[in-house]
């Protein structure tokens, strides 16, 4: 059986009402990132940050499954599919996916401040603070932040050079090292991106299919079921 892996952006989730900073000029639902998605951000102001979380949290309960979500379920159908997502929410495992990875955390988890292998799903959509830990440490959203590492990083590499066929969709590439992914996959792999946007830099043999992700994925979905 055949691997797809696809890399997954904010492009996806966008279609499902779900907004990200780089809409609006560094701006993240007209909350500046430095202020509410930092290390320094959470050691200024945890309250604003909880209260940012909450609020974000909320909207991505409150939204479903676009078409590509969807149609990238299909494909589990013929061949083994890895998704690894630069997104925080949960569309991609809502929608029926199996074997999902979040690069950057997940917004419906905390996490201990003193131990981070101690994850929690939050069962509402608020994370105050004085909710602690089992160790008595005031649990954080599950996220990784800008100017932290990216733990995933690594078995994400190992999954993307695993790849037959990678997809990359709703992201233009930009953001590292998320980005850098796409150098580890093999030279015989066939490759496509799927983006209305322009994405950052040379991608050699790859395929690139100018449409949302919603239009584009479940026209290629067709496409690779049937080859």
């Amino acid at each position: 059986m055949k691997r797809i892996v696809v890399l997954s952006g904010a492009g996806i989730s966008a279609e499902s009402g779900l907004k990200t900073f780089r809409d609006s000029d560094g701006l993240w639902e007209n909350y500046r990132i430095e202020d509410v998605a930092t290390p320094q951000a959470w050691k200024k102001d945890r309250r604003l940050v909880l209260q940012f979380y909450n609020e974000r949290r909320k909207q991505v309960k409150a939204a479903k499954p676009n078409a590509a979500h969807l149609a990238l379920v299909q494909l589990e159908e013929k061949f083994e599919v890895h998704i690894v997502t630069q997104n925080i929410d949960d569309l991609h495992e809502r929608a029926g996916s199996k074997k999902v990875l979040h690069l950057h955390g997940e917004i419906l988890k905390s996490r201990s401040t003193m131990d981070p292998h101690l994850v929690y799903t939050i069962e509402k959509h608020e994370l105050n603070e004085g909710e602690k830990c089992e160790l008595g440490s005031q649990l954080r959203p599950h996220i990784v932040w800008f100017g932290e590492m990216v733990p995933a990083l690594e078995y994400a590499a190992y999954i993307v050079s695993r790849a037959d066929i990678l997809i990359v969709v709703g992201t233009s590439l930009a953001v590292y090292p998320a980005a850098g992914l796409v150098n580890y996959v093999s030279p015989e792999a066939n490759k496509y991106v799927v983006n209305p946007d322009p994405v950052v830099g040379e991608l050699a043999g790859f395929k690139f299919i100018n449409a949302k992700a919603g239009i584009g994925i479940p026209e290629l979905v067709q496409e690779l079921i049937k080859s």
